[in-house]
């Protein structure tokens, strides 16, 4: 009987994960520079996107910058925040505006608009993606040098928190838990670190995370691919513009209206999807 139970929340599980699907609502111009990732911001009503511009994704060359939209699309500044070098990743705590960028955490007021501090990681090659606990230390990854990285909000410190990865990218902390994804899957850490696997079988390139509900996360793959991964291990395709030559780098999502906001890197727009069921 326990068995027969078992079998048939899988089944749900399934049908659920199938059952959903995206609608494109709309498209910004495409007069950003190179997007990388998207961050909502619920309290202001307003998108951050970061632009890497420049000669290469990973080049210190001060021509990064961020971008403010609209939650309809209008961008309005393409370049509300300028001199970074090559921004992806982004977490809001409070009033500020957190950004990885190569080898520091840029720190952003944002009612004010402007760089209030730049947290230097020692040992840092290609700092990808960043969140913050509930009291605001921030987790940020390193994919090149294969590590997530702990700076504390308050001492100020900066340490390894986990290291001998493959290439770690998006993170995600919710619940008390760190959820992070490395060249294809996707993990959750224990309480003493160990990594627990809670889906794999994607592609390597795997970029972003956002959580739908409880019991479902978004992860995007850079090539082009948005998954729907239940914590049980269940996933399916919500979106594939490979064929199109479209990525969809580190994504953003509204978990009350339900829009996922798609970063097109190369393709320099954003596209927003509205959830179907």
């Amino acid at each position: 009987m326990k068995q027969f139970v078992f079998v048939a929340m899988i089944l749900i599980f399934s049908i659920r994960l199938h059952a959903q699907h995206l609608e494109k609502i709309w498209a910004t111009d495409s007069t950003l520079k190179v997007p990388e990732s998207v961050l909502l911001d619920e309290k202001n009503q307003k998108i951050f996107v970061s632009n890497i511009d420049g000669k290469g994704p990973w080049d210190k060359d001060g021509k990064g910058s961020i971008a403010l939209l609209t939650l309809n699309g209008k961008i309005l500044n393409a370049q509300w925040v300028t001199g970074l070098h090559a921004p992806k990743g982004m977490a809001l705590y409070r009033d500020f505006l957190m950004v990885a960028d190569v080898d520091s955490v840029v720190i952003i007021d944002v009612f004010k608009g402007k760089i209030i501090k730049k947290v230097y990681v020692e040992g840092a090659q290609g700092l990808n993606d960043i969140t913050t606990d509930k009291l605001g230390n921030i987790f940020v990854s390193d994919t090149k040098s294969k590590k997530i990285f702990y700076i504390g909000l308050y001492k100020g410190d900066v340490n390894i928190y986990l290291e001998g990865l493959n290439a770690p990218n998006g993170l995600y902390f919710t619940d008390h838990t760190l959820h992070f994804v490395d060249a294809g899957s996707f993990y959750k850490l224990g309480k003493g670190k160990e990594k627990i696997l809670i889906a794999d079988g994607m592609t390597t390139d795997t970029d972003g995370i956002e959580q739908i509900d409880d019991k479902n996360f978004l992860i995007s793959c850079w090539s082009g691919v948005v998954w729907m991964v239940n914590v049980n291990g269940q996933k399916s395709i919500l979106l594939d513009t490979k064929s199109e030559g479209i990525n969809s780098a580190d994504i953003g999502f509204d978990q009350k209206s339900k829009v996922l906001y798609v970063p097109t890197f190369w393709k320099n727009n954003v596209v927003a999807y509205q959830f179907k069921n």
